[in-house]
């Protein structure tokens, strides 16, 4: 399943949130993408982040742990 992390530099939340995805062998499947790239990502996530969204646009956010990413990940697309 095709994961996005919608993060930004020096978000240390978002590193914690990495290495979850790291420890779930879920950071392979995962795009990260900078809120402040687009406009867009900024308003909605400007004070989310960290926030993981599935490819069926479905969205979890931070706080989460290992458990909920993989529950998260099982999730019917």
């Amino acid at each position: 399943m095709s994961l996005t992390l919608f993060s930004t530099d020096g978000c240390h939340l978002c590193e914690q949130a990495w290495g979850l995805l790291e420890q779930t062998g879920l950071a392979a499947a995962t795009e990260i993408k900078d809120i402040i790239d687009n406009d867009q990502w900024l308003e909605a996530y400007r004070i989310r982040i960290p926030v993981l969204r599935r490819a069926d646009g479905a969205e979890l956010d931070w706080p989460f742990d290992t458990d909920d990413l993989i529950a998260f990940n099982r999730e019917p697309s």
